[in-house]
């Protein structure tokens, strides 16, 4: 069971840089993956559902997306299931979950994970995979969002490109609201295999993972070794 949860980078934030997308590729044992592109959270976008193909169309992979607004494909379970890497888009975290509640697509990414389909995700689409996450998908307001759960603990990206962010996501730690967990900065993931940490990776120098821990009350970060692309 692989997960790989991206702080920031790939095709929509890199797309002169792909080697956290290609790293992903790579993890697939066929020659030419299948992966399907769900852009839930970014309100299915047009242009990021394009920037999508205009990057996988050129690698070795057979490349699709799943629309939730604009459905195309009636059986979902079994589009999904007939995969290999599932690629979920950044954007609102808390339209995601209530979508793929609503639309069953929870139990369904379950039963693609125990299937042994690789997930894979960036911001909104890392956080999903974890138990809860840090959202500012009401405006002005930082709130914790109640996610999957296939991972536990709690997950914050885009750590070092957004100091508001990193400052909320330690003060609910500390003030015990929110788990302890994993931060990532943009161009940082982590592949976890089961629920055990695989790789550390970045695709950029100085792109850092942490490990945020609440220990006698205090703060503390630890910084994987990270295996630089």
């Amino acid at each position: 069971m692989n997960i790989i949860a991206m702080g920031g980078g790939g095709f929509s934030q890199e797309p002169d840089n792909p080697k956290l997308d290609r790293y992903i590729l790579n993890q697939s044992a066929q020659i030419n993956p299948k992966i399907c592109f769900i852009p839930t959270a970014s309100g299915d976008a047009e242009d990021y559902i394009q920037r999508f193909y205009e990057f996988f169309e050129k690698e070795n992979c057979e490349p699709t997306h799943l629309s939730l607004l604009q459905q195309t494909i009636a059986d979902k379970e079994a589009f999904l299931l007939s995969q290999d890497i599932i690629y979920v888009g950044g954007g609102n975290t808390r339209n995601l979950i209530a979508l793929w509640k609503e639309w069953g697509l929870d139990i369904i990414l379950r039963k693609a994970l125990d299937q042994g389909i690789i997930l894979a995700g960036i911001s909104a689409g890392a956080i999903c995979w974890f138990e809860e996450g840090l959202s500012d998908s009401v405006p002005g307001e930082w709130t914790i969002v109640r996610t999957l759960g296939f991972l536990q603990g709690s997950l914050c990206p885009h750590y070092d490109g957004e100091s508001e962010r990193q400052y909320h996501y330690r003060t609910f730690i500390e003030n015990g609201t929110m788990k302890p967990g994993y931060a990532l900065d943009d161009g940082a993931a982590l592949h976890f295999v089961g629920n055990t940490l695989h790789a550390a990776i970045a695709s950029r120098p100085k792109a850092t993972a942490y490990k945020v821990t609440l220990d006698n009350h205090e703060i503390t970060e630890k910084p994987f070794d990270m295996d630089y692309l």
